[in-house]
């Protein structure tokens, strides 16, 4: 099973592949970007792997190809920002003759494709480079489509260049609010938009072949992918578990650099100002300029991030729902040495307010073993199972009355270990199925008899957990040994394998890349699968944003539902018949709760930020909206702080955008967690239900329920 690190890193490679691209800095020519000896070779074993031991059996047909020609035209030029429709036309005879192409191991039309992309990327900058020193009138009240993804291609140069101008003028205008001077403004774009074409120029052979492959490898289905030996080489970097730097993962977002994931106990973690989605557009060294970073290729703005432990760095940052005209903020942190392997499970005790029941929480981030010091054969190795244990033993001698498993955010791990953790929980019994690309179904069980933990269970999950999270929480929603609590899951429900071209094609110092094909398939022992549907929780939180273009089910290719023959399990005791009334009472209390009501207020800021797709270029306005914004995320952060007895923020305390969605801080500068204690409030009303609301086939006892396993 694929780990999260893993994961992560194919993420990132997916969404733009263009930019993981050769660290040879110099200039391409033309007469270069042909195809390569290795690429014909490759190319002849991918599509034998692919159309051979895919678990999902495709036929590369003309459906496909036209699937592919989609795709490689989106990685190309996903906005729409470049091509103009003549082009398109010109290129329609490849839609249904990309399969033949790639049957005979012609890879001509790629790049014939990508020769008019750099191009006509070459005439944008030229236009755009003139444009940024025409000086532009800010009173004229028109707006700027920024995001072109569903529109259609521009039909000639004059509509182009209307295009281009407004995007210039909304570069400037966006550095104009943050009180930047004219001759910087010119300078910065002129950098920005020099960059934007040395990059495109810099693009080699290589990089045209792995970005066609993966038009083709997307199209079968969204976790397979080809690595070319450089995307290679980054992967071997994660794999040694080992780098200097901020601890956060990094994609290319058309011409941003996007977090991921925030890697937990780095100094992005740490900091709690760096979260996923938010676009990095500029990078400082200590007491140095911010260099704007807007632009640049994800290898190079990396390489400005990385660095030696102990060392200074600055971020500008454009937080989550922002749009490219900010507000934006600046992150200051210390470099240090992140281990990812070391992301260990940590533990908690919330005293639920007016009552004397206490729930511990254990923080689980990832699903990790130590295989080298278990393959010596080290007692004392670390693993996920090991760990909780450890913590669940320690937290019951402070006589907690029930336990939440926290999984927001877990990507997954080690499948042996979501084994482990179901078996701390249920005394026996299989936990999930894997289906494999031949149709043969095995059962994988908990591996040691025992229960380590008898009492009331919740799993807090959201939209982020996923693969071996969504098995363990699969498997305790099925066994009816827990409640599951928060948003529907990522829907994640295949397994990938890695395989070395190099294995099969030997050839001295020449490197064919890797490729990551999904083999197979995991099911609950319920029968149905978590793929596409992901785990659906037994009570949603209303921050679950309409889960149809979240996860798994945003992919138009991703793998649907399926469902085999259920395993043969015995349910436990858990007191599904008042979960309607635990439902019933979370909604109660959520409805006078000020400081959820005010999370809800600022998501929905977020959300509404995020569905633009236009933006004014009438600076008045540009600068009311801004105003607007910043309004009320003071308005609701002094909210929260009424709410904990603090004084209201002065105007210069409130100059960055801190994610009141995650947390807050109080008094001793701790956060809270607004959605973890309402899930320690949904935990004591199932363990001591409310008056009016016993249940007498509950048990209402609170010692009872942690030695009769209620929950």
């Amino acid at each position: 099973m694929i780990n999260t690190k893993l994961k992560v890193l194919f993420t990132a490679t997916l969404f733009l592949l263009l930019f993981n691209v050769s660290a040879n800095v110099r200039v391409v020519s033309v007469a270069e970007l042909e195809p390569e000896t290795k690429h014909i070779r490759a190319i002849e074993l991918i599509t034998h792997i692919l159309t051979t031991y895919h678990y999902k059996k495709t036929q590369l047909n003309d459906q496909l190809s036209a699937s592919i020609y989609k795709h490689y035209l989106e990685n190309l030029d996903q906005n729409k920002g470049y091509f103009l429709k003549s082009d398109i036309q010109e290129f329609e005879h490849y839609r249904f003759k990309l399969d033949d192409a790639i049957l005979k191991s012609d890879l001509n039309p790629a790049f014939v494709i990508f020769k008019r992309y750099r191009q006509r990327v070459d005439e944008r900058i030229k236009f755009a480079l003139n444009a940024v020193n025409q000086g532009f009138n800010f009173n004229l009240d028109e707006t700027y489509r920024f995001d072109r993804r569903k529109d259609d291609w521009s039909v000639n140069n004059t509509e182009l260049n209307k295009l281009w101008r407004k995007r210039v003028k909304n570069d400037v205008l966006n550095l104009k609010l943050t009180g930047k001077e004219p001759d910087e403004i010119v300078k910065t774009l002129s950098d920005r938009y020099e960059r934007i074409r040395s990059s495109t120029f810099q693009l080699n052979s290589n990089d045209v072949f792995q970005s066609f492959i993966n038009a083709y490898t997307t199209s079968i289905e969204p976790h397979t992918a080809y690595f070319s030996p450089r995307t290679s080489e980054n992967f071997d970097i994660s794999m040694r578990l080992s780098l200097e730097g901020i601890g956060a993962v990094l994609r290319a977002d058309n011409d941003y650099t996007q977090v991921v994931k925030v890697i937990t106990g780095g100094p992005a973690d740490l900091s709690d100002e760096l979260g996923a989605e938010d676009r990095i557009v500029g990078v400082g060294q200590d007491k140095e300029k911010i260099i704007d970073v807007i632009g640049w290729r994800l290898d190079d703005v990396v390489d400005l991030i990385r660095g030696p432990k102990g060392t200074i760095i600055k971020l500008e940052v454009l937080p989550k729902g922002t749009g490219s005209e900010g507000p934006s903020k600046i992150v200051t942190m210390t470099r240090e040495k992140i281990r990812l392997e070391e992301q260990d499970a940590s533990s908690t005790i919330i005293d639920v307010p007016n009552t004397d029941t206490r729930i511990g929480v254990i923080d689980l981030p990832t699903f990790y073993i130590d295989f080298a010091a278990q393959a010596e054969g080290k007692k004392d190795y670390k693993s996920t199972s090991r760990d909780v244990r450890k913590l669940i033993k320690s937290m019951m001698k402070e006589n907690i009355d029930g336990l939440i498993i926290d999984l927001r955010n877990n990507g997954g791990g080690s499948l042996s270990e979501a084994l482990e953790l179901t078996g701390l929980f249920i005394d026996r019994g299989p936990v999930v199925q894997t289906k494999d690309a031949a149709g043969r179904v095995d059962i994988n069980y908990d591996p040691e008899p025992g229960i380590s933990y008898p009492g009331p269970l919740a799993v807090l999950v959201d939209r982020n957990s996923a693969s071996a999270s969504e098995i363990f929480a699969g498997a305790i929603q099925d066994y009816h040994r827990g409640i599951i609590i928060g948003e529907p899951t990522f829907g994640k429900g295949t397994v990938q394998n890695v395989i070395d071209l190099n294995r099969f094609i030997k050839e001295n110092d020449v490197d064919h890349g890797r490729l990551k094909t999904t083999i197979a398939q995991f099911f609950r022992v319920s029968g149905g699968s978590n793929q596409h549907k992901g785990v659906i929780p037994d009570i949603i939180f209303p921050t679950a944003e309409d889960s149809s273009d979240q996860g798994e089910r945003a992919y138009e290719n991703a793998l649907p539902w399926d469902k085999v023959k259920p395993a043969r399990y015995y349910p436990a005791s858990a007191p599904v018949e008042s979960f309607k009334t635990a439902r019933i009472e979370h909604e109660k209390r959520i409805k006078e709760n000020t400081l959820f009501q005010l999370l809800m207020d600022d998501l929905y800021l977020k959300r509404e930020a995020s569905d633009r797709k236009e933006i004014s270029l009438l600076e008045s306005k540009r600068k009311a909206e801004r105003e607007k914004i910043l309004a009320a995320k003071k308005d609701i952060k002094n909210a929260m702080r009424a709410e904990k007895g603090l004084p209201p923020l002065e105007d210069k305390d409130d100059d960055d955008n801190t994610d009141i969605a995650a947390s807050e801080e109080n008094e001793d500068d701790k956060p809270i967690d607004i959605l973890l204690n309402e899930t320690a409030e949904i935990l004591n009303d199932l363990i001591t239900p409310p008056k009016g609301n016993i249940d007498t086939r509950t048990v209402n006892s609170k010692k009872t329920a942690r030695l009769n396993n209620s929950l």
